[in-house]
């Protein structure tokens, strides 16, 4: 069986500028792979500007990588024309972050779960239609008779966002792209989305890539964790690992920013020089704000595998054994 989902080396620069160019590597040297058989859940964390959002990007077909391949069943997504496109655009779903900016003021729910039933042929007729679309509802808590004829203004964000994830669900997915997908709701609703979001990966088979830079969402709702620094890959492995036991200076500096619910205990302790110095050439990214820079990290470091399920891209651990970037996967339970 084909695998779900390859990342195969992909890497994402962009240029600006006519005369005197210069490139901004967005994402660098990426390789993934989600089975078929095996949904799961899996988060991709990192301050703004990690390239999380151009990993989203990627992955919808919104924009193309400078390098690399992003194979979808067996194809690569760039290749596809025809009922594969249609497939595909109907099978891999966003849920983005802003609850508000995806609806069109002057339309109902109604509209926004109806386009994708006649663009895809998903129903029958008008009776068929309206049952999808109660079902969806219900399976993301919402009651039909509360949201359908409204429109968005009368809705709660929370509400809005849930919405979002019933039109995904409308279309039976087998991925979803949850880009911040509660950054923007209210702190009572977030669990709800949360939880919703884990019930469409376990009742309906749907594989998730959760992108966030909240680590205390993605340790409650993911099995394993990728951390993006400046396009790189910091930091992978077992999601109660990494944040509880976090060993690359950079996830450390994100965990030790979580404010702790104990008053006797301050966040932010660790020395991280300013962010003016960000390092430079092809050495670790980090480099210029880490307080462990080294000679040697002026070379790109590999992955060092620190324990099963856990790997860092740190010259600290250059005693432990390496990971290429094809094995990133074996890293990441499902």
């Amino acid at each position: 069986m084909d695998n779900l989902l390859e990342l195969r080396h992909i890497s994402k620069v962009y240029q600006r500028g006519l005369i005197n160019t210069q490139a901004t590597i967005a994402l660098q040297d990426i390789s993934l792979t989600l089975k078929e058989d095996e949904p799961t859940i899996l988060t991709v964390a990192g301050e703004s500007g990690s390239g999380k959002t151009t990993l989203a990007m990627l992955l919808l077909g919104f924009i193309t990588s400078t390098t690399g391949e992003i194979i979808y069943r067996g194809k690569n997504i760039n290749s596809l024309e025809g009922k594969e496109r249609i497939a595909y655009r109907r099978e891999v779903q966003a849920v983005f972050q802003d609850p508000f900016a995806v609806f069109n003021p002057f339309y109902t729910v109604d509209h926004l779960l109806t386009v994708p039933i006649r663009t895809f042929g998903l129903a029958k007729g008008k009776a068929d239609a309206r049952k999808k679309m109660d079902e969806a509802l219900n399976a993301v808590g919402l009651r039909p008779e509360d949201v359908l004829g409204r429109f968005p203004h009368q809705l709660s964000g929370g509400q809005r966002q849930r919405i979002n994830v019933a039109r995904a669900l409308l279309l039976k997915p087998r991925l979803l792209i949850a880009d911040e997908p509660v950054s923007m709701v209210d702190a009572s609703l977030r669990a709800t989305i949360l939880e919703t979001l884990r019930n469409l990966q376990r009742d309906h088979g749907v594989s998730i890539i959760y992108i966030t830079h909240d680590l205390t969402t993605a340790f409650h709702i993911a099995k394993s964790i990728i951390v993006l620094y400046r396009g790189g890959v910091m930091e992978a492995g077992d999601v109660d690992k990494v944040i509880k036991n976090p060993q690359h200076p950079y996830t450390k500096l994100l965990v030790d920013s979580i404010p702790w619910p104990n008053l006797d205990q301050r966040w932010g302790e660790h020395p991280i020089k300013a962010r003016e110095a960000q390092g430079g050439g092809s050495g670790c990214k980090f480099i210029g704000r880490c307080p462990y820079a080294m000679e040697i990290c002026k070379t790109v470091p590999p992955l060092f595998e620190i324990e099963e399920k856990h790997a860092a891209a740190c010259y600290l651990y250059d005693k432990q054994p390496q990971i290429v970037a094809e094995r990133l996967s074996e890293l990441l339970p499902v």
